[in-house]
């Protein structure tokens, strides 16, 4: 048994500027920038999150710009072969995630409890 459910809205941004990246999804989403956030570092800014609603985090990428979805989950491996079975594909693992295909082409990742107050809202899987 192990529970999952959607964790964070990423947007991946083809961008040499962040921080104007930020600035736009920031007003756009009427979310203020979490500078004091532990995962604004680097390529990544959080966007403030109110209390039971999905993270918003931008990354700088190097590929296309595009949207995707974090599924938490308890059990990383139990997700990844779930998903599997449902037809998903690994495109890789890396050390805390693992990053999928869906069936359709969109790329999504399976990722450690990040958010508080799990397993509120999660799915119990057998």
């Amino acid at each position: 048994m192990h529970r999952s459910r959607l964790c964070a809205l990423l947007i991946d941004c083809n961008t040499d500027d962040i921080d104007a990246a930020a600035t736009f999804w920031s007003a756009a989403l009427g979310r203020g920038i979490d500078r004091a956030h532990p995962g604004t570092r680097g390529d990544y800014v959080m966007l403030d999150t109110p209390p039971d609603e999905p993270i918003v985090q931008l990354q700088r990428v190097s590929h296309e710009s595009r949207v995707h979805i974090d599924i938490e989950t308890d059990d990383i491996e139990a997700e990844v072969a779930r998903l599997e079975a449902h037809g998903a594909k690994v495109a890789r693992r890396l050390e805390r995630w693992v990053v999928m295909d869906a069936p359709t082409g969109q790329r999504f990742c399976i990722v450690r409890v990040q958010r508080p107050g799990f397993p509120k809202n999660a799915t119990t899987w057998d």
